[in-house]
């Protein structure tokens, strides 16, 4: 009986340190998905500066959607932006979706509440660019996957990203 005591605390110290490591990682990783969302501010728009505001009504802002090693990347022709960072457009700006990647196809789903004009589904590849004009002033996530044409591997993952429509000025 004082063995299986024994043993039984020992366990449970084990594996405390264990649980106690569980938790944080997930209080951390919570607190990471919350600081990325940005629709979940207040004021979205307060994001937004020069250094992430892409195009404007008379300059396009092209966003490069690529298959990553275990992923999909939507890049926005910003200096030094990186796949899947937020970023910010005014309303009437002409977003230009499009793969430099050759042999590569894309789906951007922005849904049921598109910014854009024409909404709906943007299906498009290295071989199709597909141009849509940012409307509706807020905050979206859109859901986006790039597919290898070939299928050697297969599609990669579905990711998201976010982005700001700024009103007009």
């Amino acid at each position: 009986m004082k063995i299986q005591r024994c043993f039984t605390i020992h366990c449970a110290l084990l594996l405390l340190p264990v649980l106690l490591i569980a938790s944080f990682a997930t209080a951390e990783d919570k607190k990471k998905d919350n600081s990325k969302d940005a629709c979940a501010n207040p004021n979205p728009a307060s994001l937004c500066s020069a250094d992430n505001t892409c195009g404007s009504a008379s300059a396009p802002c092209t966003v490069n959607v690529k298959r990553t090693s275990y992923s999909s990347s939507a890049t926005p022709s910003i200096p030094g932006a990186k796949g899947n960072d937020l970023f910010c457009v005014k309303a009437g700006t002409t977003v230009t979706w499009q793969s430099t990647s050759k042999g590569t196809g894309f789906l951007i789903d922005p849904g049921a509440s598109s910014p854009f004009d024409p909404p709906g589904t943007i299906m498009g590849g290295s071989e199709k660019s597909v141009s849509v004009v940012a409307k509706t002033p807020g905050c979206f996530t859109y859901h986006l996957s790039a597919t290898a044409q070939n299928g050697i591997y297969g599609k990669s993952k579905a990711a998201q990203a976010q982005l700001i429509v700024l009103g007009g000025q």
